[in-house]
């Protein structure tokens, strides 16, 4: 069944209306991990085929992409060791450089290595520059040779954004957790080109109701001034997604340290965050029926996604889901066609009243991309990933980082003042504390401000925004910075041009002498 037939004749004028109110018990949110492990999910890979909706070539790109950065930052500490083992020798800086270069791609910096005579080596810093560095690496890469192929004139994204159009959708603006390990829902775990999808990420999905308003303000300005994405007079909604996560395996601890690890409050407040932005439309614009929503939930452990279908009327229920593993398991041994025949018939079935057939057709592409996903962890690690818990390696805090895909790698804290930002912020730096300060090693930060270069005197903007939110964040985490636990990488990028992030400004840059 082709994707676009699902997806035609979705204009419609009706106001929706908010969910009636349900009481929610916890446990009818969490997966019974006994249960997947009888499915046969967590069998060895050489035990079954995979899945006939499964991109196979697609799965193997991406398993390359993210065994080429992620190594990049797992050969760093054991990188560092041998560093340390030198620090006495004769020749310890040039030995120190080629070391580098052979084995991380970059040099170390000269202004930490030379004291290595007087003092013991700084192995703090230097664990923070390769983190950094690394992170650079990654960035150039992206802007450069656009390795996920989502870029915006890449045909992936040209596809998918007509997809949506034929959807009924002008934009998709994506808000997942904060939580790094939902870093790669877009590319990964929904298969979607990220050129084709907004995503800002916060702790608890509780994204910012204020700012979402002011985005979808632009977005319908552009659409009436220029056209863009499509004509204004066209019948086409803003869609606003929520993606909550849980864990089948450790529902009570590895879940959203935001809620608690209580799935049933990330869900709930994920949708009320829904319809809170949707009444803040109403009541400013009268205009509410040009907004969809939709609220997903992502198992941590295997990646595998659940989709709280909505009525017309945008109506969910928080305890009523369509589940990707579920589907994986029904349609295994069918057809390419007539698995996704079934996973449309499950998705209008799950809907608690007659859904549009708009959102029918995303929601199925969504869930049959996400099988795909769920064959990626069952071919890499068994079903289940290793690292159930939080494993990130820096936190990256500001507006930007389109360059970040991956699970487990960065902790987002979308951001334009530490003060605002501070429940985030503080989230991020209470998991680095167990993961790095807890092993007397520091919490990289990088601060980015992505700038438009067609508005005068932007990057000059973008690098005093960086400034001021790194002198905020010196005083908020002052015995920290004090302690070394803490550094800091300053970046800006001009979002108008596939460049690389600009580096401006770091913790580590050498201390300048005064004159005399």
């Amino acid at each position: 069944m082709a994707y676009r037939t699902l997806a035609k004749n979705n204009r419609r004028n009706q106001a929706p209306t908010a969910p009636r109110k349900r009481h929610v018990n916890n446990e009818s949110l969490q997966t019974d991990y006994s249960t997947l492990e009888k499915s046969g999910l967590f069998n060895s890979r050489s035990s079954y085929a995979n899945h006939p909706l499964t991109d196979v070539k697609a799965n193997q790109h991406l398993k390359n992409y993210e065994e080429e950065v992620k190594g990049r930052f797992e050969r760093i500490i054991p990188f560092l060791k041998k560093v340390s083992a030198l620090q006495h020798n004769q020749d310890f800086v040039s030995q120190a450089d080629e070391l580098a270069i052979a084995e991380l791609g970059f040099t170390l910096p000269h202004h930490l290595l030379e004291k290595a005579w007087v003092r013991p080596l700084d192995m703090r810093a230097l664990f923070a520059w390769c983190v950094f560095q690394s992170h650079q690496l990654m960035s150039n890469q992206f802007f450069d040779s656009d390795p996920l192929n989502g870029a915006d004139d890449s045909l992936a994204s040209k596809e998918f954004e007509s997809f949506l159009d034929d959807c009924g959708f002008h934009l998709l603006d994506v808000t997942p957790c904060a939580d790094g390990r939902l870093a790669h829902s877009i590319a990964y775990v929904l298969r979607i080109p990220f050129s084709a999808v907004r995503r800002r990420s916060h702790a608890g999905a509780l994204f910012d109701i204020e700012g979402t308003v002011n985005r979808w303000v632009k977005t319908e300005h552009r659409r009436f001034r220029e056209g863009i994405p499509n004509a204004v007079q066209e019948k086409s909604r803003y869609l606003k997604v929520v993606t909550y996560h849980f864990s089948s395996v450790d529902p009570s601890h590895q879940g959203c340290a935001a809620h608690g690890s209580d799935d049933s409050v990330a869900a709930a407040s994920g949708l009320k965050r829904l319809f809170d932005f949707r009444e803040a439309v109403e009541n400013s614009f009268c205009c509410g029926a040009s907004v969809d929503l939709l609220l997903i939930g992502l198992d941590t452990d295997t990646d595998a996604i659940r989709v709280h279908v909505p009525s017309s009327d945008s109506t969910m229920l928080l305890d009523k889901w369509v589940s990707a593993l579920d589907l994986f398991q029904e349609t295994q041994s069918m057809s390419k066609e007539h698995a996704l025949e079934l996973i449309n018939q499950r998705v209008v079935e799950s809907a608690p009243g007659k859904p549009n057939q708009g959102m029918v057709a995303f929601i199925t592409r969504i869930l049959s991309n996400n099988i795909s996903q769920i064959d990626y962890v069952r071919d890499i690690y068994g079903g289940l990933y290793p690292d159930a818990g939080h494993a990130e390696r820096f936190i990256g805090v500001g507006i930007g980082f389109k360059e970040v895909h991956l699970r487990n790698l960065t902790y987002f804290s979308h951001l334009d003042t530490v003060e605002e930002g501070a429940p985030d912020l503080d989230v991020g730096v209470k998991i680095f504390k167990g993961l790095n300060v807890s092993r007397d090693l520091p919490i990289p930060v990088v601060i980015r401000f992505d700038y438009s270069g067609r508005v005068p005197g932007a990057r000059d903007r973008a690098i005093a925004d960086c400034l001021r939110v790194n002198s905020a964040i010196s005083v908020r985490y002052r015995e920290l910075v004090e302690d070394g636990l803490l550094h800091t990488l300053l970046t800006i990028r001009d979002r108008d041009q596939k460049v690389p992030a600009e580096v401006v400004g770091s913790s580590l840059d050498p201390v300048q002498q005064e004159g005399h």
